[in-house]
């Protein structure tokens, strides 16, 4: 028998055993612990065999292992759901708990500090009866935050967990951005002529992602002709008509729609449709189509390296949308009523 032997501790505790469960009282895992269990043995633990100030394996042997089954907030600090080495440097009144990438780690020599994610302070108490081995286990505090409490000897601490942590999205790497007729309608409440205001009462706008070359050869090979493109990246890229207009024929009421285009060589295919709160052209439901128009490329006289639309007004009735990336333009025709 192992001197310290492997336990696991499990947030809910019942989810460690939801095959014994009915179902309405299965509850989904959150947090699991892998550690070893070392024994007081009469020794002074901490500022003793766990000397403060000084990196501890929480537990014994091999490095403890943490595996949050969703994101979670730990110490103000996102964590994606995964499995994490554990360790913690001991002080009297707070630990501070590290959550680390490397893994396959025997306790904690050698390790590589870059590969910290996350360091939060557990607050520390003194308890009233000695624990004999070191324990893991887990207090509830409320739907969204529990702690995981540690306890040895006579000292007890707990690291907070927030199980709903805010998602705070990094620069995008394909910006988004507005094109919008007449341009100053977006600028309507710095204008103070009635006779500006009326002519600049917004008529179209589209909001769409701006992904860039970056040395690739984009139509044809990212872009792959015959398929079906989202006219930029991420979302659905969306298009709001603030009036009745006309495209391909089919009269299109005023509203916001997704558009999209299905790319050849030589022509687009532009489809508006309903299918608005979706992430690009994925499992697209042709039956939400409105209206669709072929139209013929042209070259664009230089290389854009991102992604760019523009409106061209044509006439008093005729508007167009331009969409050009790399050296390759479109234009979708929008007849206003």
């Amino acid at each position: 028998m192992d001197a310290s032997p492997l336990d696991m501790a499990h947030y809910p505790r019942t989810s460690a055993y939801n095959n014994y469960m009915a179902e309405d009282q299965k509850k989904a895992p959150q947090v699991k612990v892998l550690y070893s269990r070392p024994k007081k043995k009469g020794r002074e633990i901490f500022g003793g065999l766990v000397p403060y100030g000084k990196l501890w394996r929480l537990g014994a042997n091999e490095g403890t292992e943490v595996s949050f089954f969703q994101p979670v907030e730990i110490g103000g600090t996102f964590v994606n759901a995964g499995t994490y080495t554990m360790n913690a440097t001991i002080h009297p009144d707070h630990w501070v708990i590290h959550l680390s990438t490397e893994r396959g780690v025997a306790g904690t020599a050698n390790l590589d500090a870059e590969k910290i994610v996350a360091s939060a302070k557990a607050k520390v108490k003194n308890v009233s009866a000695s624990n004999e081995s070191f324990t893991i286990g887990f207090q509830e505090a409320s739907a969204s935050k529990a702690y995981m409490v540690f306890e040895w000897d006579r000292t007890r601490a707990y690291l907070p967990i927030n199980f709903n942590p805010a998602f705070l999205d990094g620069d995008n790497a394909s910006p988004m951005d507005i094109a919008q007729f007449p341009s100053r309608s977006r600028f309507r409440n710095f204008i103070d002529n009635e006779e500006e205001l009326k002519a600049n009462e917004p008529k179209v706008k589209v909001i769409y992602s701006r992904p860039q070359m970056k040395g690739r050869k984009i139509f044809g090979e990212l872009i792959k002709y015959g398929e079906p493109w989202r006219l930029g990246a991420n979302e659905t890229t969306l298009i709001t008509f603030y009036e009745d207009v006309m495209i391909g024929g089919t009269e299109v009421k005023k509203g916001t729609y997704g558009i999209m285009a299905n790319v050849h060589e030589k022509e687009w295919e532009f489809v508006i449709h309903k299918n608005t709160v979706s992430w690009g052209v994925a499992n697209h439901d042709a039956e939400t189509n409105v209206t669709s128009i072929k139209v013929p490329t042209a070259a664009h006289s230089e290389s854009l390296e991102a992604l760019s639309m523009t409106f061209d007004s044509k006439s008093d009735k005729e508007l167009h949308l331009v969409v050009a990336w790399d050296k390759t333009m479109a234009r979708l025709p929008i007849m206003m009523k």
